[in-house]
Order: structure tokens, then sequence, then C-alpha cells
């Protein structure tokens, strides 16, 4: 291996032509006539090894020798007329070598799509007959449960903007979760992007069930922004400022309409647009502090604000901070990782003569003891409404949430590899107004298959 970068490349690269092709030619020579294949077309014949000051160069017709013989496909290689850049088959870089034109599917070419299935499936058991599971992904019924198989599909559109969409597909339609162009190319480190997307208020609302840790999604989510999460058709800016630590500021503007993604402001009411104050407004700041080589931090502040439906200009305010403490041994060869996560809201909502203000929110821990198993706990906590007095109010969303409510959860998950995993999951969820605590069990299975991008830190 040490005499060959004294050995010219472009006579290295003949002489491997020349050996797959003779190996090609005697393979279809050996083979059964009903079997052998057409002769190749005529090519030159391969030149012999030179030494490097007297090698030849390549003419297109040797490369293109060379890339039948690696199998690769000269079709999807056209290139624009006048193009001489360094990616055209006859160009060379600057060491003189002429280098192979990769497809544009692997080159990361505009026209190349990366979809992805994602299929969540659990079988569940409840204590109750009417089990208080208010997300569209739970599952909510004793026996087997299709949470959801996702479509993703994502791609850059042109130098300027990267197209991404989630459709949704259940056992009585199809529903397009998020469909969002972003752009790649301003100035200041800002960024925007347009469409139906996921707000990014506090750190579990943005992310889809196979980024959870556990099957269901904290109650609060639910409570406050719907089955589906807090989204809406808008657009949305972020800005990455030039402090010394990581720093982002987010503002989006949407829709305030949906029963199941903005519960809290209009929801499922067919309210109109008359003017900007109608618009859904979210903002967050989110920092990261690396503590060290194995203990990262972040923290966030979000807000959001828009009208409700229970009065002309009345408004829903919700506030919340989050926290993601995550250790991971990088300086000593351990598949091993602990996450603290939490998240606190809090809701103000102006009614016809009064104003109803209640808080919750969840803390998990998850634990990563091996390559592929993890165990985690969670809890979660959800006040009544109550009046500007302190008295128990009388809440239009919710009027039978007259008392606290808490849940905890315990799950072991298991990763045969990184594209499939199996959750073990129990609960006990102690409802105030309910007699006794309700009890659930569910074993869950995720699959994933095709390109889908890293989950965000």
């Amino acid at each position: 291996m040490s005499s060959l970068p004294r050995r010219n490349p472009r006579a290295l690269a003949v002489v491997l032509a020349a050996q797959l092709s003779a190996s090609t030619a005697w393979a279809q020579q050996s083979s059964p006539p009903s079997t052998a294949s057409p002769p190749p077309a005529e090519s030159p014949a391969p030149a012999q090894a030179a030494p490097a000051e007297d090698a030849p160069a390549l003419s297109p017709e040797e490369m293109e020798e060379i890339e039948k013989a690696l199998g690769t496909d000269t079709s999807t290689r056209a290139r624009p007329s006048g193009d001489t850049s360094p990616a055209s088959p006859t160009a060379t870089n600057d060491s003189g070598v002429t280098p192979l034109k990769l497809p544009n599917a692997i080159s990361g070419g505009t026209n190349f799509l990366n979809l992805s299935f994602i299929l969540d499936m659990a079988l569940a058991a409840f204590s109750n007959k009417e089990p208080l599971q208010g997300g569209a992904h739970d599952p909510t019924q004793n026996g087997f449960n299709l949470q959801q198989l996702e479509l993703s599909v994502g791609s850059v559109v042109d130098p300027y903007f990267r197209f991404d969409s989630n459709l949704v597909f259940s056992q009585f339609g199809v529903e397009i979760e998020e469909a969002y162009v972003t752009t790649l190319d301003l100035p200041a480190n800002l960024q925007v992007r347009a469409g139906q997307f996921l707000t990014r208020f506090g750190r579990i609302n943005a992310t889809h069930p196979h980024a959870w840790d556990f099957v269901d999604q904290p109650f609060i989510m639910t409570r406050y922004f719907g089955a589906e999460g807090n989204r809406g058709l808008g657009v949305e800016g972020s800005w990455l400022t030039p402090l010394p630590w990581f720093v982002e500021v987010v503002g989006s503007a949407t829709d305030a309409r949906g029963e199941a993604t903005a519960r809290s402001f209009f929801g499922g009411d067919d309210e109109r647009v008359l003017s900007p104050l109608d618009f859904q407004l979210t903002g967050a700041v989110k920092q990261f502090f690396p503590l060290s080589d194995d203990l990262s931090l972040l923290w966030g502040l979000s807000a959001a604000t828009g009208p409700n439906a229970t009065g002309y200009r009345n408004y829903t305010s919700i506030y919340g901070t989050d926290v993601y403490l995550k250790f991971r041994p990088i300086t000593s060869q351990s598949a091993q990782q602990l996450v603290f996560q939490a998240e606190v809201l809090y809701r103000r909502r102006q009614a016809p003569e009064d104003v109803l203000s209640d808080w919750g929110g969840y803390a998990q821990t998850v634990w990563r003891f091996s390559n592929r198993w993890a165990t985690g706990l969670r809890y979660e906590f959800g006040s009544a409404a109550k009046t500007q007095e302190g008295r128990v109010a009388n809440d239009p969303l919710d009027p039978e949430w007259i008392s606290d409510r808490q849940r905890i959860t315990a799950e072991l998950t298991f990763w045969p590899t990184e594209f499939s995993r199996l959750r073990l999951q129990a609960a006990t969820d102690r409802v105030g107004w309910r007699a006794s605590p309700d009890y659930s069990a569910f074993l869950a299975l995720e699959v994933v298959t095709g390109a889908h991008g890293a989950h965000a830190f």
C-alpha cells in the first residue's frame, strides 16, 4: 500500500477498468447460452499501466468504461451543457484525479425525497371503562390500538428552501399533521418557515410520538392545546443570537382555530379572522449550556396568547418553562445515559365577568442502562381552574375537572435495533373527581423504515 501514492491515479484507474472488464468477459463466456447477456458495446482497449510521468489522460470513453465496470448508472449523470464544475464527469480536481460523479440521490441533489414510514401500535388494558386518555395518539381502549402510521417526506427544494411534511394515517382517514417550507440562506442567523407546523412552545409539543420516551403524551399538553398538540397554519421566525452561549429566539403567528390543536383559544368554534388580533402568537427562548463533556443543559421559556371563544375580545395566555438535563459519559466507552426532563405551564383565561387560572406540568427521568435497554419514570400534575377569588370555577372547557389530578407512569424499553423498539408501560391515575384511582398498562411496538432524520437534542 505504501507504493500507491507514487503511482499515477489515472493509470491505476485504467488498470482497474481492464481487470473488471476482463472478469466480466470471462463470466459472460462461461455462462450458458440461454442466460448469456448481450455483448458489451465496443470501447477502447484499456491501456497498460505506465509510470506516473508517462500516464495518458483519461478520455471520456475511458471514464465511461470505468463507470460501466463499477456498475454505476450513467443515465443519472447528465449535466447541463457548459457545466465545468468539479462534479462534471470529465473535470479534474486539484490533485489531477478525475472524480467519479455520484448519482443525484447520493450527492444530495434537490430532486431526491427522503421518505420514511413510522408505525406505532399498542395493546392496552384499562381498569376504568372510560379512561382519561386525551391524546390523539394515545391508546384509548382495551385491546389493540393503532396509534399512527406516519409518512414523513422531506427534501431540499433549491438553495433557498427545504420542504418537510408529516402525513398521519389512521383507521379512519388521513391527516396532514405538518407541511411547511423552511428557508436555508437568510442572513444574520435568521430562519423562517411557513405552512402548517407544530409550534415550538416548550419541549414536547414540537415532537412526534416516535420521539417520545413514553407511549402517551402528558395530559397537561392535551388539556391546554388539544389532542394533536398546538399547531396551525402560519409563519414562524427564529434567530440564533451571537451571544457566547447558544440562545435561540423563536416567534410565530398561527391560526387560533382547531378543537384538537388550539383548545384554549378559538378551538372548534367557527370564528373568522377579522384582524391580526385573531391570530395565536407564540414566543420562546431556548438556551443551551454545555456544563461539561458529559453533562449538558437545555432551558427554555415559552408564551402563547390568542383569542378564546367565551366572548368578544376575550383572550387566553399560556406561560411555560422547560428544562432538559442530559448526562452521557462520552469520555468513557459506555452506552449509558441519564436524562431528566420537565415542563411547568400556567394558563390564564378571560371569561365573562371573570378570569380563570390553572397550572400543571410533568417531570420525567429516563435511564438508558445499556445499548438496548432503558427504563423511565414520569410524574404529572394538573390543578382545577379557579376564579380570581380562589374558588373552583365552572370551567366551560372541562366542567368535570373540579379537583386536582395526578398520574405516575413507569416504563421499560427494549430496542432490537435502531429501527424498532418495544415498550412496556404501566400507570396509576389519581383523578380527584373519581372515587378510585384508574390503572392502565400498555405493550407498544414501533418500527421505522426509510430515511428519517435524527431527533432534535
